[in-house]
């Protein structure tokens, strides 16, 4: 049976306007992450610091940020999603400011970490919020999000690399200024939300991952943002362009993330299911990386492999975040959060890592490693054959729900398809 019908019957950018003003935020939030990239040589010459302390740019602003992540349901259920986006706004405005308006690599290190804190509040509870008000669907609301999510990336090297060729530090005022502006828009646009009637506990996060399907997809989230992430925080490094074209290579980059999540990946999930398109597209990653770490010296192969590794970037951003909230039996929030931690504790030490392996054994190596760690998350991923299917069979349920109009015996057709492919699957493991 074909699956052409499937995750393609809803508009999902057919949306309320508070879904869009906090779409915008997370556009503009998300430009944080490969904003540092083009400007990584700059300050590491200006301010005379190693690659290796440079990258802890990324490492301070990820670690805190999986941290921070386990008190955002805390917070959120006491003071409601509004004033936690806000809080985490006012944050990142302030020591996104802060950090351009510092002259050693160490305080940057740590006003980025500052700005980690308010990243947790306002990622965990933006996904949160655009999934409660979101028409269309479930998985509609996470196309959504995970198109903010690639524009945001796209974006930010260029932001980076075009105000990095004034100053290293117009980068960082930049993004201050523009969540200046995205603080307006969500204090405008998005209506008061009271506070939740039941209040989250701070173990919450950590007992959700007691749950295997949220765990498993977590731990194979991990070993692939390790691969992202080497990429993203060493790759510029050995590229040795200047900060504008280092803004236009990753601006590609992240362009691909951006259409491979909105396009790709429900094109290939509707084809593939769900486990075969992780196992295709983290493999497809693996030789991604392995060809980076045989090539690093050759400028022009390296410069297509960073820019072609948005395309498996944008995919497993948007099928694993769908699977993951659909197999966890917890509240989305929670469920969120917890996963987020795990994640970008991977994504917050690669970098670094990467960062002494070079100086240790050679430049090639951390990419070498993280080719083995993203291979490592397909194995993980293999023990979770009938969790896979189990959440292909919700999401279809969930597209069934949001067909308004459509004949009764699409939806039926399309759970069938998915109850076909969870027992397929569940042979698979046997």
């Amino acid at each position: 049976m074909s699956g052409a019908n499937h995750g393609t019957a809803v508009n999902p950018f057919k949306q309320p306007k508070a879904v869009f003003a906090v779409a915008f935020a997370c556009i503009v939030s998300f430009m944080g992450i490969g904003l540092v990239d083009p400007i990584l040589p700059a300050i590491s010459n200006q301010l005379h610091a190693s690659p290796s302390e440079t990258t802890l740019l990324f490492t301070s602003y990820l670690v805190v940020t999986a941290v921070a992540m386990l008190i955002t349901n805390w917070v959120s259920s006491r003071i409601g999603a509004k004033w936690t986006l806000i809080a985490g706004l006012v944050l990142i405005v302030a020591f996104a400011a802060l950090a351009g308006s510092s002259n050693s690599i160490g305080s940057i290190i740590g006003f980025r970490a500052g700005w980690g804190v308010g990243n947790a509040l306002f990622i965990a509870t933006s996904l949160a919020v655009i999934v409660a008000s979101a028409s269309g669907g479930f998985a509609g609301a996470i196309v959504l999000y995970e198109t903010a999510l690639g524009l945001g990336i796209a974006v930010g090297p260029l932001v980076g690399g075009t105000l990095g060729e004034i100053s290293w530090r117009g980068p960082f005022y930049g993004v201050s200024v523009l969540m200046a502006i995205a603080l307006i828009a969500t204090v405008v646009l998005v209506e008061k939300t009271p506070a939740p009637a039941t209040r989250t506990s701070l173990t919450a996060p950590f007992k959700a991952l007691r749950h295997r399907g949220l765990l498993t997809m977590a731990l194979t989230a991990v070993c692939y943002n390790w691969g992202f992430f080497t990429i993203l925080g060493y790759a510029p490094f050995p590229m040795d362009l200047s900060p504008i074209k280092l803004g236009f290579v990753f601006f590609g980059w992240g362009l691909f993330v951006a259409l491979f999540a909105v396009f790709g990946a429900p094109w290939l999930q509707s084809r593939l299911g769900i486990a075969k398109t992780m196992y295709v597209n983290l493999g497809i990653f693996a030789l991604i990386t392995l060809g980076v770490a045989i090539w690093t010296l050759n400028k022009p192969v390296l410069i297509i492999l960073v820019i072609l590794s948005g395309i498996v970037c944008g995919v497993n951003n948007t099928v694993t975040t769908q699977a993951v909230m659909t197999v966890s039996p917890v509240e989305k929030p929670v469920a969120s959060a917890a996963y987020s931690f795990v994640r970008f504790i991977g994504g917050g030490l690669a970098p670094y890592v990467a960062g002494r392996l070079v100086t240790a054994v050679n430049i090639h190596f951390p990419f070498y490693l993280g080719a083995i760690v993203v291979v490592l998350g397909m194995v993980i991923l293999s023990s979770a054959h009938n969790l896979l299917g189990q959440a292909e069979k919700a999401q279809a349920a969930d597209a069934a729900a949001a067909l308004h109009g459509r004949p009764e015996q699409v939806a039926a057709e399309l759970e069938l398809e998915a109850e076909e492919r969870a027992e397929a699957l569940s042979g698979d493991a046997d």
